[in-house]
């Protein structure tokens, strides 16, 4: 039993070590030689950083622990949420709760946690009728979170469109850069499904063979995919530190607000749909 927890500690800090030193920083990489803006590059990171819980989900459903995915996605978004606010508070950034764009993602991201918790509270089965259920909510939540900036830029301050013309001086990068940044992306792709199938092996193991709860599993999981989420946070801070810094939280809210909405509706419909389908 010791080794196979060894072994879910080991592969569990290989997907967390790869997302922070590798894909976060090619992201970033890609992000600054296309010239994206800072909301387009935190929705880009939030996709990017739910590729560990889009692992272990599919892998946790397909071994019949379904369970575990939607404790798995919980867990994720509370903790996701919870370093959010602590990071704003370590960073002293006041501005951030007086950006209305920043309050209608951060009322969204709670939604995603209360979703779940409903679903746990009253029991109610996850199948095939939820999946389009989900993506008709994920559709209307990235509407709202879309128009919320909007509005923000066109009305409340001009100055934020203004900041971000100046990100104009990052160099626009060339084809074969651009071209290399994804290849090493889909690389890093191939590396991290590779690993999660050995998580998912070790997580069936730790499941039916030493008979370890799917609700530990699950938080345990959730604790350990959230890491990056806080990497591209304090990423963002750093990048616009000598900038703007509402451009860094504005970057840093939407990573949070895509990364739950992707845990919740998109990953957790394919968990749905490999658990029917398998």
């Amino acid at each position: 039993m010791l080794f196979e927890i060894l072994k879910f500690i080991i592969y569990s800090t290989l997907i967390v070590l790869i997302s922070k030193y590798i894909l976060v920083k090619l992201l970033r990489k890609l992000a600054e030689n296309l010239n994206l803006k800072p909301k387009t590059v935190g929705d880009i990171a939030g996709y990017a950083t739910s590729m560990p819980e889009l692992l272990t989900i599919i892998i946790s459903s397909a071994k019949g622990l379904i369970s575990v995915s939607i404790l798995n996605i919980l867990s994720s978004n509370i903790i996701n949420l919870i370093q959010y606010f602590c990071s704003i508070i370590l960073n002293k950034n006041k501005k951030a709760f007086e950006n209305k764009a920043i309050r209608v993602d951060l009322v969204l991201v709670i939604f995603t946690i209360l979703i779940p918790v409903l679903l746990l509270i009253f029991n109610i089965e996850i199948n095939i009728t939820i999946v389009p259920i989900f993506i008709i909510l994920y559709i209307i939540f990235m509407i709202l979170n879309n128009n919320a900036h909007k509005l923000y830029l066109q009305k409340e301050d001009k100055k934020i469109e203004l900041e971000i013309e100046k990100e104009e001086k990052w160099e626009r990068g060339n084809k074969k850069k651009t071209i290399k940044y994804i290849i090493y992306l889909l690389l890093t792709g191939i590396l991290l499904f590779i690993i999660g199938e050995l998580l998912g092996k070790t997580l069936e193991g730790l499941c039916y063979n030493f008979n370890i709860s799917q609700t530990i599993i699950g938080i345990l999981l959730g604790l350990i995919t959230s890491i990056p989420e806080l990497i591209t946070f304090f990423e963002s801070q750093k990048h616009y530190k000598d900038k703007d810094e509402i451009l860094g939280v504005i970057e840093a809210t939407n990573n949070l607000l895509t990364s739950n909405l992707s845990n919740l509706f998109l990953i957790q419909s394919v968990g749905v749909l490999v658990y029917i389908l398998i």
